[in-house]
């Protein structure tokens, strides 16, 4: 199944893809007893209840290339990135492979939906692209085990983990250069589990225009969905919708020779595909308005 959040920024309410992938389907016409926010039906353990629901509907819903999509959950409590988590990645830095999970954060507004604008800020941050596995939170998880972490996920996503390298240079961490508005597109859609059989495989890519520059699988994982959930519950409890953005693959622009950062016109395409495909996301790239002096 995929869930989504769809509807004018702010006024997103649930839906589900279609089987086609053409149509969404409006949670309030499927089933009005059921929440119509994507993290209040994760919360309330629906998704099976929705799962079935869709079974058995003849809902035709609305025409997806008619509705904008948000990302799928809008409201979590937190969003948990990992950093230097791809092989690939720590090699282009010359850098060892990090013995624990190296965490920071995204602020929550950072988010937007899978064809919305990126918005650069008006002072240049040296703009940079991430492709990321975005695993969604299921149910509070609080010092869980790895072997059985994989239960408390809901499903999984796209994400592009915007950075402004000049500001992550210079402030000493990450915050700032990680969450200003639209630097996390996310979706199109919330892919549960069950569609998923092969985790490993999947295949990360990012375009800007026509050209490739990254492109791994998650076998590249230094620190695998898993052990991230165990790790970060041992600290913080995790809450149904929480978002873990797992780490991008080698081919950032900061690390090319030259440099490539995102530039206004430029159109950054991010996708994960296999035997399942999780969808992409098509940003734009603006440039924002200028600060009042």
């Amino acid at each position: 199944m995929r869930v989504v959040s769809f509807g004018e920024r702010g006024q997103e309410q649930a839906g589900v893809l279609s089987a086609d992938g053409t149509r969404v389907l409006p949670v309030a016409a499927l089933n009005s007893s059921l929440p119509t926010n994507v993290r209040a039906l994760i919360a309330g353990y629906h998704l099976p209840r929705l799962a079935a629901q869709l079974q058995c509907t003849d809902e035709r819903g609305l025409a997806l290339a008619d509705v904008r999509l948000g990302p799928p959950v809008t409201d979590p409590s937190k969003v948990v990135c990992i950093g230097l988590n791809f092989k690939g990645h720590a090699a282009e830095q010359n850098k060892p492979w990090p013995e624990q999970p190296l965490l920071f954060a995204k602020a929550p507004t950072a988010l937007c939906g899978p064809t919305d604008d990126i918005v650069l800020p008006d002072e240049d941050c040296g703009p940079d692209y991430e492709v990321e596995l975005v695993a969604v939170i299921g149910q509070r998880a609080r010092n869980v085990t790895a072997a059985n972490a994989l239960t408390y996920v809901a499903g999984y996503c796209v994400g592009n983990d915007v950075s402004g390298r000049t500001w992550q240079k210079s402030d000493g961490q990450f915050f700032r250069a990680k969450s200003c508005d639209t630097f996390f597109p996310c979706g199109p859609a919330l892919v549960t589990p069950d569609e998923i059989r092969d985790l490993p495989a999947l295949r990360l890519t990012t375009r800007i225009d026509d050209d490739l520059l990254q492109d791994a699988t998650v076998a590249d994982l230094i620190h695998d969905v898993p052990t991230l959930i165990a790790y970060i519950s041992r600290f913080m409890t995790l809450e149904p919708g929480d978002l873990i953005s797992t780490g991008t693959p080698a081919g950032v622009g900061c690390y090319r020779t030259p440099p490539r950062f995102l530039r206004p016109g430029d159109t950054v395409t991010c996708a994960i595909s296999g035997a399942v495909d999780l969808g992409r996301l098509v940003n734009r790239v603006i440039a924002g308005p200028r600060a009042a002096r």
